[in-house]
């Protein structure tokens, strides 16, 4: 099987083909993994900028290839331009020439780059220890095979927000760099690390009611390594699909993560906490003891909804918020429901996609925390690597910066039967993915593409301040004005190792409907202070900072059908790039999708061995404990069904 792009479907689908036995070849022509759903450090961003900026096409136009198609051969060519990022506008609300001359601190010496700028999509490990940023330490003592946590614990765990899943440690970010916590350090068990989360909020704490610290561009610039910032904003629902398949397929072995530990409202001008758990809405000061009752009361009813269909059947033609009317809620409760609990469209969502939207929140709940959402530490750029990182395990290869001018259609079977790289090489494979990106607009001539407006903002306090500065929000902003859609704000802290320290990463998201600045700056007008000027106003000051913003326009190719496509073969399939959505369940779905279709008899994604359970051949000396250079000895032996499915998607080269 051929991959062209590792944006997090195609990930999925190399692991799950590798570890069934299938030889896999994945090729990016970009120097960094994820495609648009990679993470940056700040002067990685700066680059992906100025590149999407500058709007040039940097590959060679040179056609040599087309002297390799055959009489009985048809080339399909691919773009040679990512065209998928639009109306990219960058703002630095500090003097950004007090940052020339201003290197990165711990950046290594700039190696040649071929074919593109240098764009450094992998994390980088913090100096700081682990333990003093909130993070839960690496240990073998406690494998990530065991996030399922049992009912009787959950409650206990809402106590322990700060340590969501305690992995292994490893960064997934790139193998030759070990990551904080990893099995290189000192390991602790769980016994011992446990308390460390309480014990780092209390610094926070004691210095919450002073003044934000002053932070300027040069300083940003020379901590751009502790900056981990995302293309694609998302949150990972507790028992989404997403977190059931790095269960299922011990792929969370690879990445840590931190729990969501708020969920904001924006109502009448001011932000405010919205209670989610039943110790959150009885301990709850903003409601009165009556709303208190209504609340649980309609919860209590979302959960089994399907059983009462007598009180929503009459409803089901009308929309959510139509039918909140007419349960006796508050509108302090009703907008609670429908912006903070369910996210649902206030115009657009009908009353049975708010019922489903508020079950699926309240069944989250608890699992990790007190709320529904988990959030990768290192960004969301790690969850395509950890998947890349099982296939690689599993025999998988990568090539970045490796470009693929063309497929090649075999005319008599009209079957897709190689592609043709950037050096004239033909790659024979029975399968082949490919990112949506990738297609010409031949190709896509009939395919309408929506839009996603996203802003990412370096702030110098919380939305919200309270006695924790370490807080992982999420705010669903309501419509400003009639036809615009609400925006999904996610607030991030240092302690997610996404953005250096005094420092908050806020990201910004909603379908677009003009240019992402025009959706998104009146949000951020409303809550964040843009002024540059010394002389604001006491309500502005009151607001967070705004130190540094872009905004961009992201293609949504999501929903597109494959026969939208114009003349690709049946064994070529096309995954869509990143949607609107909070979650990930259309990634997974699409992901699983297409690899029935290929091998239907497979099981998708089955758990990898731990290294303890690996049998080895006798002429084959076990690895060392711990340490890098193992991971080519650890490869498992295939079993017998694995390797009778291992041959017929064999990747060859062809002079």
């Amino acid at each position: 099987m051929a991959c062209v792009i590792s944006g997090l479907p195609e990930s999925i689908i190399a692991a799950a083909c590798a570890r069934s036995g299938q030889r896999v070849l994945h090729v990016d022509s970009r120097n960094y993994y994820g495609g648009n759903w990679a993470s940056f450090s700040f002067s990685g961003l700066l680059s992906w900028i100025k590149e999407n900026q500058q709007n040039t096409d940097l590959s060679d136009e040179c056609e040599d290839w087309r002297k390799l198609i055959l009489e009985n051969e048809e080339a399909i060519p691919l773009s040679s331009k990512d065209k998928t990022i639009q109306h990219v506008e960058d703002f630095c609300f500090d003097d950004q020439d007090s940052a020339e001359g201003v290197e990165e601190a711990g950046a290594l010496p700039k190696l040649p780059v071929f074919g593109a700028p240098a764009a450094k999509g992998v994390s980088v490990g913090s100096e700081e220890s682990p333990a003093e940023e909130g993070v839960s330490p690496g240990s073998e003592e406690s494998p990530a095979a065991e996030i399922p946590v049992p009912e009787s614990a959950e409650q206990a765990l809402g106590t322990e927000p700060e340590r969501a899943e305690p992995g292994d440690g490893a960064e997934p970010g790139d193998g030759a760099e070990p990551a904080p916590g990893s099995g290189t350090s000192p390991s602790t068990d769980s016994a011992e690390s446990a308390p460390e989360p309480g014990t780092t909020e209390a610094a926070p704490s004691e210095s919450a009611a002073q003044e934000p610290k002053k932070i300027t561009y040069s300083q940003i610039v020379r901590e751009g390594r502790r900056f981990n910032i995302d293309l694609v904003s998302k949150l990972l629902y507790s028992r989404g699909l997403l977190i059931d398949l790095l269960i299922k397929s011990n792929v969370s072995r690879y990445a840590e993560f931190k729990n969501a530990t708020r969920v904001l409202a924006f109502r009448e001008g001011k932000v405010e906490q919205v209670p989610c758990s039943r110790a959150d809405v009885f301990n709850s000061r903003q409601l009165t003891m009556v709303e208190k009752r209504m609340l649980m009361k309609f919860l209590t009813f979302c959960l089994d909804y399907e059983q009462h269909p007598e009180e929503y059947q009459d409803y089901e033609s009308s929309t959510f918020a139509q039918f909140l009317q007419t349960r006796k809620l508050t509108p302090s409760l009703q907008h609670f429901i429908l912006h903070s609990i369910a996210m649902v469209s206030e115009t657009e969502s009908s009353t049975l996609e708010g019922l489903q939207a508020t079950k699926k929140f309240l069944q989250c709940l608890g699992r990790y925390g007190n709320t529904p959402f988990l959030f990768p530490l290192y960004g969301q750029g790690e969850i395509p690597q950890c998947f890349c990182r099982l296939c690689a395990v599993f025999g998988g290869i990568y090539c970045l910066r490796h470009s693929v001018r063309c497929l090649v259609l075999d005319t008599a079977s009209g079957r897709c039967k190689a592609i043709v790289d950037q050096f004239g090489q033909r790659i024979s494979a029975k399968y082949f993915i490919v990112e949506d990106s990738y297609l010409s607009e031949s190709t896509c001539t009939n395919v309408c593409y929506r839009q996603i407006s996203r802003a990412v903002l370096i702030t110098d306090q919380s939305v919200l301040n309270t006695d924790s500065e370490q807080q992982v929000s999420i705010l669903t902003v309501p419509p400003l004005e009639s036809g615009k859609a609400a925006v999904c704000v996610i607030e991030l802290c240092s302690s997610t190792m996404t953005c250096m320290k005094d420092t908050y990463l806020v990201h910004l998201t909603c379908p677009s409907t003009k240019t992402a600045r025009e959706d998104l700056e009146p949000v951020v007008q409303k809550l964040f202070n843009l002024n540059t000027e010394k002389e604001t106003e006491n309500e502005e000051l009151e607001k967070p900072k705004v130190l540094w913003a872009v905004y961009f326009n992201m293609r949504d190719s999501s929903g597109v059908e494959k026969n939208s496509y114009a003349g690709l073969p049946s064994n070529v399939y096309v995954c869509s790039g990143p949607d609107p959505a909070l979650g990930n369940d259309c990634a997974v779905k699409q992901a699983e999708t297409i690899f029935r279709e290929m091998f239907p008899t497979e099981e998708f994604c089955p758990p990898a061995p731990n290294p303890e359970d690996i049998i080895y051949d006798e002429d084959e000396v076990e690895p060392e404990e711990s340490g890098l250079s193992n991971s080519a000895e650890t490869k498992p032996e295939s079993s017998a069904e694995e390797s009778s499915s291992g041959a017929d998607a064999a990747v060859t080269k062809e002079e």
